[in-house]
């Protein structure tokens, strides 16, 4: 089987646009949730009035403004999760040093970009248009806009991309399976460098309501934003829901060498598996991250105790952060793992910029690749007092600040409702 690397990294974020500048404010402490009550009166009567948002600005500042970051025609053609996807896709490729002009080059590299809910904004604002004005207040633009798989079209048609073109939805684990499947094309040969991640947008008040119905939402925290998002903690009531792209380029080890490409991490395990339980609520015993975390490492050939950093899914939910608190104890403790729970690092950076649903599973691999190439343990934001009364939460939680530790082989976990899992492996070449 072939190996493969992670050789161009991208991100829109709510700290900001860009991976230096985001990876800088994650490790300073900051946090990009806000309240999102000034947005207009549909969101002042929500129960949760906060949001993981892409903060708004001078592409200078590192902040969003279509008109800066995108070619003209872009902001009409695309949804807001594609602009985010073509942006970070430009961020990774760059990163990558990859811009193929060959037709051999351009045949053997491909996109899997994935989207967990797409452009909510137009289905919804389109269905209005169409009740109030019938046929012809829809935009021709409307499908396309739609689309989830028009984010890797897109990038695909930028660039002059070949290869395969595929998209994941697979609600929050989307952006992990878009990364840990494209790895898996690049293995059988399928292509040489994959562009992969995945995108969202969706800061809309039917998705908070939709959300919020679901018991899903921090709805305790509106008043004071930054603390809304509190993985691990005992007050922790709910996510955050969030947006941004996280983008990788994977490519063919040799292929990489070859060209004299700098190398972030091996993708070495890709694990999945299934709750087959509930619709939105995970086990209580972990069974499915679990089993997604083993194939992981089976996949790798490593055991429990080489792994150094787990980048948690932990949304902040009471019953998802404690089914895979105990799913990772279950796994690196005992035999082939490690001694004690205190040897075991991991973090959710959720605490910063919160949940972002199709995304978060892209942009926590990214931040994962970035603990181990920089042996720096990202923090986990908001973490006054770990675990509840039901569960052990004695871990190692990177609590409030981040933390220097050698790290060769971290885990990156993502899971989404209809019990779906996934966990991405990265170690050091």
């Amino acid at each position: 089987m072939r190996k493969v690397v992670v050789t161009g990294l991208g991100l829109v974020t709510p700290l900001g646009i860009g991976v230096r500048r985001a990876w800088q404010r994650l490790l300073d402490g900051h946090c990009g949730i806000v309240s999102i009550k000034e947005r207009g009166p549909q969101f002042t009567g929500l129960p949760s009035q906060v949001a993981g948002i892409v903060p708004e600005g001078s592409k200078v500042d590192a902040k969003w403004n279509a008109r800066e970051w995108l070619e003209p025609g872009d902001e009409r053609k695309m949804a807001r999760f594609a602009q985010y996807a073509m942006v970070a896709s430009e961020e990774a490729l760059e990163d990558a040093g990859w811009a193929p002009k060959t037709e051999e080059d351009l045949i053997s590299t491909g996109v899997y970009m994935g989207s967990g809910i797409g452009s909510l904004d137009d289905v919804y604002d389109t269905t209005v248009a169409f009740e109030n004005g019938g046929y012809r207040k829809v935009s021709p633009l409307f499908v396309p806009r739609l689309l989830i798989n028009l984010a890797a079209g897109h990038v695909s048609m930028r660039f002059g991309f070949k290869g395969p073109n595929h998209a994941a939805t697979t609600a929050c684990t989307t952006g992990a399976h878009s990364i840990g499947d494209a790895a898996r094309l690049i293995q059988f040969g399928d292509a040489d460098v994959m562009v992969a991640g995945g995108a969202e947008s969706c800061i809309h008040p039917l998705a908070i309501s939709g959300f919020c119905r679901a018991r899903s939402l921090a709805t305790d925290w509106n008043d004071n934003p930054t603390a809304a998002s509190r993985p691990f903690d005992r007050a922790r009531a709910g996510f955050v829901i969030g947006e941004g792209a996280g983008v990788v380029v994977l490519e063919e080890m040799e292929h990489a060498k070859r060209r004299g490409a700098r190398i972030y991490a091996e993708l070495a395990g890709y694990g999945l598996s299934s709750d087959a339980y509930h619709m939105t609520a995970p086990r209580e015993d972990g069974q499915g991250p679990y089993l997604a975390m083993k194939k992981a490492l089976r996949h790798a050939g490593l055991k429990p105790q080489s792994v150094d950093y787990i980048n948690a899914h932990a949304t902040s939910t009471n019953l998802g952060d404690a089914a895979e608190n105990r799913a990772i104890k279950d796994l690196l403790l005992g035999e082939d793992g490690k001694s004690d729970p205190m040897y075991i690092n991991v973090s959710s950076t959720k605490g910063a910029i919160g949940h972002l649903l199709g995304a978060a599973g892209s942009v926590e691999a990214i931040f994962t690749i970035l603990a181990l190439h920089h042996d720096t343990l990202p923090p986990t934001l908001n973490l006054q007092n770990p675990g509840d009364p039901a569960a052990d939460f004695d871990c190692n939680y990177v609590a409030h600040e981040a933390q220097q530790a050698e790290v060769n082989v971290a885990m990156s976990n993502s899971f989404g409702f209809g019990g779906t899992n996934a966990s991405l492996c990265f170690t050091k070449l």
